[in-house]
């Protein structure tokens, strides 16, 4: 039977090709807006390299210190973080990095702007990069300063002209010289709190361990042991800055930090200002879900009046099958399966115009190291969302037309 409508779908498509057209192009455009702009959201917020267990890493990246009548924030200090992070108890992993500023190289007449960052050993632990060549460092390594650096690929090929052979040579910056231990794939900069071209000890950076104030450039990164672990963590963080002494009582009266998983983190607690527990995230999601949803709606109505136009001339054909006992279920099962069909046409058109956008994205270069691609969640949600557009569409019309009587429909009655 889901063949024979099939079949027939086919053929009600070639009959009005201009039509068909319209359709098609007006569903795999949306698809294709919807599809890029998701691709670019998972892979910056998506189990990727290295955040591969994203659904265990929580971030705090930003401390506040507040009162009714006057703020200040930045990240936090390393000794807070080592205070009063480090020691937590359900973390798996807890690793300490900032933003290590820039280096300048040369290779030949060459300048080279390296983009750092300044880490602890176990944040190498606590993430998940490809290693090409080499190791990273090791606790011990940073522990006793040592000038050590893991590179991306793209700088090696820039520095050293390539990858083979890079480990145990010296790479010099600022009159800066390090030992290569370990090279690693390109990290897209999408990847705001890891990506790199360079990844140095933090006890050979400018930050002073030693600064016992709250507010500093660094990060902490905490790996959880389960997913499920994720609130117990949250919640033990609570309690221990609810504990945190206010440095200035004069000036402060609270101290602000969160544990947040990467989506809350980068942007839907700046977004919705939210403080407390509350991070926005569901918020964002019933917005993002909401706007979706818009997005389609018109070109769901204009299908809608397409189909009610294709059905319309088929309405002799409705009350045949309705005099030989077609049921209305029966009808409105075939109608949704030919617009399913119709839709799902365009969605693999939306997805070829979404790999070629993507595609554009990768080679202009606007976004460093990027590499999007068409992942099989993102394939997932292509197919999701081409069902969902062709019942959207195609309920209304598959049901007023199901509901034709037979003498009328043979007349070609639609009132």
């Amino acid at each position: 039977m889901l063949l024979s409508y099939l079949k027939i779908a086919w053929k009600v498509l070639l009959r009005r090709k201009f039509f068909t057209f319209i359709s098609l192009f007006g569903i795999s455009f949306t698809l294709m807006v919807l599809l890029v702009v998701y691709a670019m959201y998972d892979h910056t917020m998506g189990p990727h390299t290295p955040e591969k267990r994203v659904d265990r890493l929580l971030f705090i990246t930003k401390l506040e210190l507040w009162s009714d009548h006057s703020q200040s924030n930045s990240g936090a200090s390393y000794s807070f973080l080592d205070r009063y992070v480090r020691p937590l108890r359900t973390p798996e992993k807890v690793s300490i990095a900032t933003d290590g500023g820039s280096l300048v190289a040369y290779v030949g007449n060459q300048k080279l702007k390296l983009d750092t960052k300044s880490t602890d050993g176990e944040f190498w632990q606590v993430l998940d990069f490809d290693f090409l060549a080499g190791r990273p460092y090791t606790v011990r390594e940073v522990r006793e300063g040592a000038y050590v650096a893991v590179i991306n690929e793209s700088t090696s090929r820039r520095y050293f002209g390539t990858t083979q052979g890079v480990i145990g040579r010296f790479l010099e910056a600022d009159a800066l010289r390090f030992r290569v231990v370990g090279i690693v794939r390109d990290v897209p900069a999408s990847r705001m709190l890891t990506t790199a071209d360079l990844w140095k000890p933090i006890t050979v950076s400018t930050v002073d361990l030693r600064d016992p104030s709250y507010l500093g450039p660094c990060m902490a990164i905490l790996l959880a042991r389960d997913a499920a672990d994720i609130p117990t963590i949250q919640q033990e963080f609570r309690q221990v800055v609810s504990r945190v002494p206010v440095p200035d009582p004069k000036a402060y009266t609270e101290v602000r930090v969160y544990a947040e998983p990467i989506l809350g983190n980068l942007l839907t607690r700046e977004l919705f200002r939210t403080t407390g527990p509350d991070n926005g995230t569901g918020r964002f999601m019933a917005l993002a879900f909401g706007l979706s949803l818009l997005f389609m709606l018109l070109p769901a109505l204009n299908l809608v009046n397409l189909n009610v136009s294709r059905m319309l001339e088929r309405s002799s054909e409705i009350g045949v099958r309705k005099a030989f006992g077609a049921t209305s279920g029966v009808l409105v099962g075939q109608f949704l399966v030919e617009n399913i069909f119709l839709t799902l046409l365009g969605g693999v058109l939306g997805l070829g115009l979404a790999a070629g956008v993507l595609h554009l994205l990768n080679g202009s270069g606007l976004i460093p190291y990027a590499h999007f691609t068409l992942s099989g969640r993102v394939f997932g949600a292509a197919l999701g969302v081409a069902v969902f557009f062709g019942m959207l569409s195609g309920v209304y019309p598959a049901y007023k037309m199901s509901k034709l009587q037979a003498v009328q429909a043979l007349k070609g009655g639609t009132n």
